[in-house]
């Protein structure tokens, strides 16, 4: 099979020839640390790039994804010629930070003596009123200029290469909404103030419904995934109240993917963190197809029990390994086992895609990155 067989195999709920390989998405990528360190152990010169800032995410270079079989290659859109981002750096406190001012104007910032991840500084709609979100200058998602060249990327990968075209992550209607409003009192409006939320999520399901009709009309007829994604639950389950988002939250989900799915025969991707089981039953209801990172370190997220409940549904795509426990600290002997058995459990009849459970993060020795994807690939395979 190729790489773009495999993955639609798995993703019909077919057994493929092996498990297929995903890393280098914006869910499912490297930290720039650990791919430095990386490329250093398998003696590959590249000169690292910045794929996402704000997570310090490496845009793994060919012969990185080529050495993990890797099936997946991404196509992602721009922002807007009109948006004159970028990093700048601005003395704080005494310390140096870099800032990032974004497309719906929060800013994230990242110390320059601690160049980790970037952590948002400014909420913009911190004190807002009602009338102030009506009023707010949203970004347009159907820009035409942030599309420009999307087509002929992935023409090029559709055309010129074997693997399955995935686009970057989108669709972020309910997470954007404490960006911009600052997490603690967003919290505090759900239970205060709920028009508010109504009134910002509105706002920011028109951005991603506009973003989507532009970008299904270059690629709808090209990609295989379509990646989108709010997180919803935590370490220990939902991270605010089922009922609150059944009956606020779920329906302009439910309405962008049906969005989606009217533009593409794509399959829908969906990503959140944490013990989100309370959620599966949401999502499928909604139309989603695959359920990323499956954080199996989380409670309630027993590999068995998802593959038996949900399987036959819903694709699992990562669940890899405990990225908390265990890909950080253990030997790759241990790590070996770990992936084995987790696709013993994983992998019958298709609906699998191997991935770590999230990115890679920093502390992740290149030993322990080596044994995680050498293992997907030597027990991924179908028997015949």
């Amino acid at each position: 099979m190729t790489s773009r067989q495999r993955v639609q195999a798995a993703l019909n709920h077919e057994a493929p020839d092996r498990v297929p390989i995903d890393l280098g998405g914006f869910q499912t990528g490297i930290h720039r640390i650990p791919y430095t360190c990386l490329l250093e152990h398998l003696g590959i010169r590249d000169e690292v790039t910045i794929l996402d800032p704000v997570q310090q995410l490496a845009k793994p270079c060919e012969a990185v994804l080529e050495r993990f079989h890797v099936d997946t290659r991404y196509v992602v859109a721009g922002a807007p010629e009109s948006f004159k981002g970028g990093i700048e750096q601005h003395t704080r406190d005494g310390r140096l930070w870099h800032d990032l001012r974004d497309e719906f104007g929060v800013v994230w910032s990242m110390p320059d003596d601690q160049p980790l991840y970037m952590d948002i500084s400014h909420h913009p709609l911190e004190d807002a009123a009602i009338r102030d979100v009506t009023a707010y200058s949203f970004p347009r998602g159907n820009d035409p200029t942030r599309f420009r060249g999307l087509r002929e990327r992935a023409l090029e990968l559709r055309d010129h290469t074997p693997y399955a075209i995935c686009t970057g992550i989108g669709g972020v209607v309910y997470e954007y909404c404490w960006y911009l409003r600052g997490l603690a009192r967003w919290l505090t409006d759900m239970l205060e103030n709920p028009a508010f939320c109504e009134a910002l999520l509105d706002q920011t399901l028109r951005f991603w419904l506009d973003y989507y009709t532009g970008f299904m009309r270059e690629v709808g007829d090209i990609v295989d995934v379509v990646m989108i994604g709010d997180d919803l639950a935590g370490q220990a389950g939902p991270l605010f109240a089922p009922e609150f988002y059944r009956a606020v939250v779920k329906p302009r989900q439910k309405r962008l993917v049906q969005h989606i799915k009217s533009l593409t025969s794509a399959h829908v991707w969906y990503h959140t963190c944490g013990s989100c089981v309370t959620y599966i039953p949401d999502l499928l209801d909604n139309g989603i197809d695959i359920l990323n990172p499956v954080q199996i370190s989380a409670e309630g997220m027993d590999t068995r029990m998802l593959k038996e409940r949900f399987g036959q549904r819903l694709t699992f795509w990562g669940g890899g390994i405990d990225a908390q426990h265990v890909l950080p600290s253990e030997s790759p002997e241990v790590i070996r086992e770990h992936v084995r058995r987790n696709l013993e459990v994983f992998k019958p009849g298709g609906g699998y895609v191997f991935n770590n459970c999230h990115n890679i993060q920093a502390g992740v020795p290149p030993e322990n990155i080596l044994a995680l994807f050498d293992a997907a690939y030597e027990f991924g395979f179908y028997e015949e």
